[in-house]
């Protein structure tokens, strides 16, 4: 990891001074770098050190801290893991401008990579992010999105980037395809369960901990699976609160509907969905080389179920 950090730093680099600090900003604001460990976690359960390894796992933090940057802009976010956000301290067009240096750094490292595969991957995932945004985007404020459509926004918003970054791994080492297959699932379910968990945490964490405000993703009108599971289990009246929360982003029955949330068994719910999801991933990647890296992917599905931040 020591490595990839010196990969982030030498290439954001720029002639343009803001380009250079903006990045800087939101790349050192604490992030876990959960994608570029993975990626470097199938490298080394595969027994493959390829130098390339360094410098794609930095291209697929610059792809995640471009979604960031944007995300905060849409969303308008003040606050990301206990800071202000880019947006709040350099407005929005440096925010949106920066992400776009980063997608495009990002894109001439992979081709410096001079693999079609990774390259497909990459480009692919980064496409996919992109329409999962916009899918959330057409999802905001409406109380009627259930379960299959949270799940289809969260797999390519979050999980495909997960997914992509396992990926690479297997294709560096030259895996098989049926160990890519494996390492690819095992990616996506673990994207899948941290973005369940994260949706957890909006109604059941600390804002200290977590960095962010508690209650964001409702203000913004985003139909978690939390509130799926509450609605289809609360009383009509109960259901009628969080409905109009949803469809006007009214904070002023906060409370009460945390309240809901947690009397319905909604988050014990939402926990269960994303255990499944983490032993899904556990359980693809039983056929690979059983080694510290191996055993560090597991350890990394089981711990995502406790996170609080």
């Amino acid at each position: 990891m020591r490595a990839v950090d010196v990969a982030i730093n030498t290439r954001l680099d720029s002639g343009v001074p803001l380009v250079g600090e903006v990045a800087r900003y939101i790349i050192a604001g604490g992030g876990k770098r959960l994608r570029p460990a993975l990626l470097l976690l199938a490298c080394g359960a595969l027994e493959c050190d390829d130098p390339r390894r360094f410098d794609l796992a930095a291209v697929v933090e610059f792809i995640h801290t471009a979604t960031l940057l944007h995300d905060d802009v849409v969303d308008d976010s003040t606050l990301r893991r206990g800071r202000a956000t880019a947006n709040e301290i350099f407005g929005n067009p440096a925010s949106v401008l920066v992400g776009d240096f980063l997608y495009s750094r990002a894109f001439q490292m992979m081709v410096e990579a001079g693999d079609m595969r990774i390259m497909e991957t990459l480009a692919e995932a980064t496409n996919v992010i992109a329409e999962g945004e916009v899918l959330q985007l057409m999802n905001m404020h409406d109380a009627g999105l259930d379960q299959a459509g949270y799940l289809r926004v969260i797999r390519s918003k979050t999980a495909k980037l997960f997914e992509a970054s396992a990926r690479i791994g297997a294709l560096l080492a030259g895996a098989p395809p049926g160990i890519e297959a494996a390492c690819a699932t095992y990616g996506q379910a673990l994207g899948t369960a941290f973005q369940v968990i994260d949706d957890v945490l909006d109604y059941d964490g600390d804002t200290q901990e977590m960095g962010k405000n508690l209650g964001d993703d409702l203000r913004e009108g985003k139909v978690t699976l939390p509130l799926i599971v509450a609605m289809q289990r609360a009383s009509d009246a109960q259901t009628r609160v969080i409905r109009e929360a949803i469809e006007t982003g009214n904070l002023a029955d906060m409370g009460r509907i945390v309240d809901i949330v947690r009397e319905t068994g909604a988050l014990d719910a939402t926990r269960d969905a994303a255990a499944a999801e983490a032993q899904r991933a556990i359980d693809a990647i039983a056929e690979l080389p059983a080694n510290a890296c191996t055993a560090g992917l597991v350890q990394l599905a089981a711990q995502l179920l406790t996170r609080r931040a």
